[in-house]
């Protein structure tokens, strides 16, 4: 099978050092496997998008010479898409409308299946698709084999809000089908995500992907590196001074300090994930 791997970022904030070392791995990965890179901005909560990030998002790309091998495509331009894949759902009875607020919910993160016999119509009410009482596991390149009941440690999930916000889970996996993926390199604080992927993957008749879960880059708070808490941008004046360091917290070989296009082209001959950190988080701490 020929390698199609991406990298998705979100625009809800610049890009910052953890997505860069994701932005790494995901290319060194697909080009030392000479496959295809493509890029993907995961925009469909479009209230959450944060002025400017797009455009961010794509100057990096540039600053850092990496290379699509197609067009990058936004998913906010793709709604009516992941509309049609609930309606088949639907048409399978594989989905429901539910009314269930959050205050309804309370604190409980299972979800009970309280909406799941209404039939109720999905106008104006959040769709959720139906799990069954099975565990699911897949083996992570990285993380080793990972497992979870999605009945029992989740319930019946969202796919579309109450607004209508098409939640991350149904457009990641459309896409990721759509556009011919084989491969998934991501941080692993969405390692708990894969198991919902993978069920709805199965349920859509989608083939499997390979997974890779790479492990965190913290702050000096012990948090991880995101836009909620902070993280700096990333300096497009120092991009060759912030590759270098994002393939050392890879733990990969040296790479010569040059142009970014010289230095992928390098880190890419010699990739090895044996040498990255089997380990949700990375040691030391980063800004």
């Amino acid at each position: 099978m020929a390698y199609v791997g991406r990298f998705a970022p979100s625009p809800t904030g610049p890009l910052h050092f953890g997505s860069l070392i994701t932005a790494v791995a995901s290319y060194c990965d697909a080009r030392a496997h000479n496959g295809k890179w493509l890029v993907r901005i995961e925009d469909t909560d479009i209230p959450r998008i944060y002025p400017g990030s797009e455009d961010h998002i794509l100057r990096c790309i540039d600053a850092f010479q990496f290379e699509a091998d197609d067009a990058i495509i936004f998913q906010k331009d793709r709604l009516d898409l992941y509309d049609a894949i609930i309606n088949q759902l639907h048409k399978n009875h594989l989905v429901y409308a539910c009314q269930c607020t959050r205050k309804m919910l309370g604190s409980n993160h299972i979800y009970a299946g309280t909406c799941r016999d209404l039939n109720l119509p999905f106008e104006q009410q959040a769709i959720r698709v139906r799990v069954s009482d099975q565990e699911i596991c897949f083996s992570d390149r990285l993380q080793g084999t990972h497992c979870s009941n999605l009945q029992q440690d989740l319930g019946d999930f969202v796919l579309k809000r109450r607004d209508g916000i098409i939640n991350y889970q149904l457009a990641v996996v459309v896409d990721d089908y759509l556009q011919g993926m084989t491969h998934v390199v991501r941080g692993a604080d969405l390692l708990d995500n894969t198991e919902r992927q993978i069920w709805l993957g199965s349920i859509l008749g989608y083939p499997k992907l390979k997974y890779m879960h790479l492990p965190l880059a913290m702050n000096d708070q012990g948090q991880k590196l995101s836009k909620q808490n902070m993280a700096q941008a990333l300096d497009l004046n120092r991009a060759p001074e912030l590759l270098q360091q994002a393939i050392r917290a890879l733990h990969q070989p040296e790479v010569d300090l040059d142009t970014p296009a010289h230095m992928l082209k390098q880190a890419i001959a010699q990739w090895d994930i044996q040498h990255i950190p089997h380990t949700k988080e990375l040691e030391g701490t980063y800004l």
